[in-house]
């Protein structure tokens, strides 16, 4: 009878520590899934890797759950065997065939064999591969948590941390009073994951009060803790193999991290290490004297390495290029004291003074109209028709004084025309380098100086194009706008007391917006089909009128020379005929037969002459100038008879 009570109590205690697994694993589970609606709504970086964090929590207490459920049906299975056992007082059946009897014992083995190992390397994988893209997507991401969703995830965040701690707090100590190993893993999740939570809430509340680096910086944490957990976990499951199997004695799950556990109890991080020592080594090291001194010198190690940090903030080092700004107690010391040139300078340890370095002596830079993606490679050469890859562009609006000309022109046929001065879009990239020339006026004058400073630049830059004309800033005018601008900004920020000296301010990547670029192309290209054609017709008239003054001179010089050519030839028939007048009175015949014999060959030039060669004869010579014959038959070559 007292062997069935005892049983019967072990029953309860273990139906009791199943049902706090259980417990677990719901709690588990819900919280999950709440935190990772709230990280979505909120945007927290630190929450979703704290929900990561929460999802390996959830599958440990699941294995944890189910193998208790596990060892529960063996432990069942073996009292029905005992009872039947001492009810038909055999036991050699029973001890003959111990396979075939105890089913759940063999589905128990099995599970720790294969499957405790197969989910161990999930585990492996998921916190490896969850810390490596947590940190490379937290990397890249430029968004943070709304303001305006800040409280709402902060008190969400809050009251998953306090019931994770309550639910967890409870297990961890039932764990350790029962000395169960199995409930071990899945509340040392949900009391780490506690801590998280907290955590977390913590980071918001700095992305709240005006520290939005806070967030990131806790994001980053969390991922090298997933790396550490994924670390542990492959040591674990290397030490494995080669660990030495004692029959008879429980081993610890390979899915119970002593990292997880460490920060769930912090306090037991001696009786950690010295479990975890005296279980890779197999002998006791917890009970060596130097184990034993480390853990009662641990107290006065730490207030050692207290105090050496401490006495490390006494000293500060700035580094050239920078120059620090001392403050004790919050206020800057006066006469230019608390200024701190590049070296190495003695102050009282933090939190008394602190030491706020700025980059006076670097050129630093920002730009406007535009943002840059550091991960995109830019294209030598863009249309005006495609995106810019990797940069988010601003539209500018920009004056455009030749549609002003003509709305001006329709007003003026138009009375009841409203004259409105037309504007168009511009995308612009202007880089901005300056320098802080002032370290006191820079940091204590203005809040948030940077900011300051690109803003009265943007602006500048927004009223200088609002006045400007859009064909000069696109085509001739980029130089003297860069010199306006920077000299403008250059006022802006004397005027604000920024303390910052404007170095240069560039104007490149100037067009119309990509969704306009083909209509603004099809203007500038009828724009300039108009000015070839006028500059066609143009040249057209200069050659037209050209050609005919040229052709009006030559006619009137050749009508000169005709006219100078027949006077003169007048001229000479006078002259000759006055001449042959003075010669026929002297010798009449003689000039006659001399202007016959002058005349005659010219008058016989193409005529045929016959000349007869007789003798004893009268002479008598028969001209006859008539050519009756053809010159070609008359001479034809007859060829001879005896020719074949």
């Amino acid at each position: 009878m007292p062997i069935q009570q005892e049983n019967n109590r072990i029953f309860l205690m273990e139906r009791n520590v199943q049902k706090n697994g259980l417990v677990d694993l719901a709690a588990a589970l819900v919280i999950f899934i709440a935190a990772f609606g709230v990280t979505t709504y909120a945007n927290s970086l630190a929450g979703q890797a704290a929900s990561v964090f929460l999802g390996l929590g959830v599958l440990v207490a699941f294995a944890s759950w189910f193998q208790m459920r596990l060892e529960e049906n063996e432990r069942l299975e073996k009292l029905e065997v005992e009872e039947l056992a001492r009810r038909r007082g055999e036991t050699t059946l029973f001890e003959s065939r111990g396979v075939e009897i105890f089913p759940a014992q063999r589905v128990r083995g099995q599970f720790e064999k294969f499957f405790v190992p197969g989910f161990s390397v999930l585990l492996l994988l998921l916190e490896g591969g969850g810390a490596w893209l947590l940190w490379r997507w937290i990397s890249q991401t430029t968004s943070g948590i709304a303001p305006d969703r800040a409280m709402p995830a902060l008190a969400l965040f809050g009251i998953f941390a306090l019931v994770l701690f309550l639910v967890g707090r409870f297990s961890v100590t039932i764990a350790r009073l029962e000395q169960n190993r199995l409930l071990r893993p899945g509340a040392s999740f949900l009391l780490a994951g506690a801590y998280i939570c907290f955590v977390t809430a913590l980071g918001i509340a700095g992305v709240k009060t005006e520290f939005p680096r806070i967030d990131s910086w806790l994001a980053h944490a969390l991922c090298v803790l997933l790396g550490l957990m994924a670390t542990e976990t492959f040591m674990t499951l290397l030490l494995e193999i080669y660990r030495p199997r004692v029959k008879g004695k429980v081993a610890r799950p390979l899915y119970d991290s002593r990292l997880v556990g460490l920060l769930a109890q912090p306090e037991n991080l001696f009786t950690t290490a010295a479990q975890a020592l005296d279980y890779q080594f197999g002998f006791k090291v917890s009970e060596t004297w130097f184990f034993q001194l480390l853990k009662q010198s641990l107290p006065v190690l730490l207030l050692a390495q207290l105090a050496v940090l401490l006495l490390s903030t006494c000293v500060v080092i700035v580094d050239p290029g920078e120059q620090g700004v001392l403050e004790h107690f919050g206020r800057r010391l006066p006469d230019n004291r608390s200024v701190l040139e590049p070296g190495a300078h003695f102050k009282w340890p933090w939190p008394i003074d602190k030491v706020y370095r700025y980059r006076t002596g670097q050129i630093q830079t920002f730009d406007i109209g535009f943002s840059p993606n550091p991960q995109s490679q830019m294209a030598p050469a863009i249309l005006w028709s495609i995106a810019h890859p990797g940069v988010t562009e601003v539209n500018f609006l920009v004056g455009n004084r030749a549609s002003a000309t003509i709305t001006n022109q329709i007003a003026n046929d138009n009375n009841n025309l409203l004259k409105v001065a037309p504007l168009g879009l511009i995308d612009i990239s202007i880089p901005i380098q300056f320098q802080v020339t002032n370290v006191l006026e820079w940091a204590y004058r203005n809040a948030d100086p940077a900011n300051l400073l690109q803003d009265v630049a943007a602006r500048t830059v927004t009223h200088y194009l609002a006045g400007a004309d859009l064909n000069a800033v696109l085509s001739q005018s980029r130089e003297q706008a860069a010199r306006v601008l920077r000299q403008r900004i250059q006022a802006e920020a004397t005027r604000h007391r920024l303390g910052a000296k404007i170095l240069f301010v560039g104007v490149q990547d100037l067009h119309p917006p990509v969704k306009v670029a083909g209509d603004y192309e099809n203007v500038v290209a009828a724009t300039q089909k108009r000015i070839a054609l006028t500059n066609a017709a143009v040249a057209e008239a200069i050659q037209t009128n050209a050609l005919a003054g040229a052709v009006a001179f030559a006619d009137i010089n050749q009508a000169e020379a005709q006219r100078r050519q027949t006077e003169l030839a007048a001229f000479a028939r006078a002259d000759l005929f006055t001449n042959q007048l003075a010669a026929y009175a002297a010798a009449p015949s003689v000039y006659r037969q001399r202007a016959y014999f002058q005349m005659f060959p010219e008058a016989t030039a193409n005529s045929r002459k016959y000349i007869l060669l007789v003798t004893n004869t009268h002479d008598v010579v028969i001209f006859d100038l008539e050519d009756k014959i053809r010159d070609d038959i008359l001479n034809m070559n007859v060829p001879s008879t005896n020719s074949p």
